[in-house]
């Protein structure tokens, strides 16, 4: 039952992201990637398009974090860094809200989003059907980095341990979501032996903070979350730390990938990456907020997908979950 909710979940959106693909000149080794798009280096994304008449120069650069939580907030939170890429690039800059992970992978394969912030779990679909290509997480000074995923109770359940919500309401993101779905979704199956419909019961939140306020007031027996959500959302006086309790912490994940579009010109991709790097994080609104985070993320560290990805693929290819697009 569990993996047909991730089938549906896939189709719908690789349904909402089925546009024309462009059509390549020549055939060229790709691997995962949609037919669009080439990878003559074997690092898994993208290549930029051979034919200089497929780059992309846009005059206004479209920026979007990956809708984890309340978009309104984070458009104030990224407002100094976008400031910061508007001077390094020469472009204006606009914060896109984007509400699900499939409109933020849409935009980005339909060329209407230029540079984002992707959650781990769509990551994948993002490189192979949209050309996204991550070169920047998030760390502390010493460059720590990540996040685990926890299965979450209210503090009054009894519920002490995974197998005592057999039976319950068990809250999920999205299909996308690495900590939201995927990885809770092998551990029940292939540790627990718990099947959604037969087991458990299902609900669908569609972003970590609806799931986790659920747990909070007691709308949901159990969540399945990314922990750095939560403590962000604990510092902000959102939840108290004493209304929820956790039953499960898993190994520790990639966070957000943060990247650009392959077909961006060459020049404006490097001042683009070079951004990043340069970012003085100091007195920023993205140290006030992101800081809160366990481990604190305090600046933007170089990373690969083929590399720090490896984990999240593992658990796609676990769960059967194709990245063609349609």
């Amino acid at each position: 039952m569990l993996r047909r909710f991730l089938t549906l979940g896939c189709a719908a959106l690789l349904s909402a992201i089925g546009l024309p693909a462009v059509a390549q000149t020549a055939d060229c080794p790709r691997g995962a990637l949609d037919a669009r798009y080439c990878d003559r280096d074997g690092d898994m994304v993208a290549d930029a398009p051979a034919n200089p008449r497929d780059l992309v120069d846009p005059p206004v650069l479209v920026f979007a974090y990956t809708p984890v939580e309340d978009p309104a907030v984070y458009r104030r939170v990224w407002q100094g860094f976008m400031d910061h890429l508007a001077r390094e690039t020469g472009k204006r800059v606009q914060f896109f809200a984007v509400q699900s992970n499939a409109a933020q992978i849409e935009a980005m394969r339909a060329g209407r989003l230029h540079v984002a912030g992707f959650n781990t779990g769509s990551n994948p679909l993002a490189v192979n059907c949209a050309g996204f290509v991550p070169f920047a997480m998030m760390a502390s000074r010493e460059g720590a980095f990540g996040y685990e995923m926890e299965i979450i109770v209210p503090a009054s359940s009894d519920a002490q341990r995974i197998e005592d919500l057999r039976g319950r309401t068990i809250a999920f993101t999205a299909e996308t979501s690495n900590s939201g779905f995927k990885a809770p979704s092998a551990l029940l199956q292939q540790q627990f032996n718990m099947v959604a419909g037969r087991d458990f019961r299902p609900a669908f939140s569609g972003r970590h903070d609806n799931s986790i306020l659920g747990v909070a007031n007691r709308d949901y027996d159990g969540a399945a979350i990314a922990n750095s959500v939560m403590v962000r959302m604990i510092a902000r006086n959102v939840i108290r730390a004493d209304q929820v309790r956790s039953i499960y912490r898993s190994q520790t994940f990639p966070t957000t990938g943060y990247g650009l579009a392959h077909n961006l010109r060459p020049e404006l991709a490097e001042r683009i990456r070079a951004a990043f790097f340069s970012f003085n994080w100091e007195g920023s609104e993205l140290l006030a907020e992101f800081g809160k985070s366990e481990p604190p993320q305090q600046q933007f560290i170089p990373i690969t997908y083929r590399q720090h990805w490896e984990v999240v693929r593992q658990i796609d290819s676990a769960l059967n979950v194709s990245y063609a697009c349609r």
